[in-house]
């Protein structure tokens, strides 16, 4: 009985055997891999809104008051992609009202952009500056485009 006990003794002690929970951190989910397509567009997209884009929305994306929209969280940025093309490819010289405000300012029609370079601004717009929506592609833009007159 005596070599019973101290073998308890000690395997409770933790020489053979734990009473311890045996906590095992769970597996930890591989990140995310970004899209490489996706990257791809921000990035060219990102480009393009330097080039074009910046003087009139800012680098923040938050546009110019009473002049320049600003491109963040907003209806014409996260809605409807065909009318976002639109804008981009024919220009918009009425004033528009977003979240109570109203902008004056015309904007060119920016056609002379290839569907590719389209789809990645709108990507990277709608993308960027809190904004979390999915890509514009290319097929999309092309499709506003037919939509132009000549």
């Amino acid at each position: 009985m005596t070599f019973r006990l101290a073998f308890l003794a000690f395997a409770l002690a933790g020489g053979v055997f734990s009473l311890q929970a045996q906590h095992r951190p769970a597996p930890k989910k591989a990140p995310a891999k970004a899209d490489p397509a996706l990257a791809a567009s921000l990035a060219r997209g990102a480009v393009v809104y330097k080039n074009v884009c910046i003087t009139c929305h800012q680098a923040d994306g938050g546009g110019v008051p009473n002049m320049n929209p600003p491109l963040i969280k907003t209806q014409y940025v996260l809605g409807d992609k065909a009318r976002l093309a639109h804008i981009v490819l024919a220009g918009l010289a009425e004033p528009i009202e977003i979240d109570g405000d109203e902008y004056k300012q015309h904007m060119p029609a920016q056609a002379y952009l290839t569907d590719q370079q389209v789809a990645d601004v709108l990507t990277y717009v709608r993308n960027s500056f809190g904004n979390k929506a999915s890509a514009v592609q290319v097929a999309e833009v092309k499709a506003v485009r037919a939509t132009l007159p000549k």
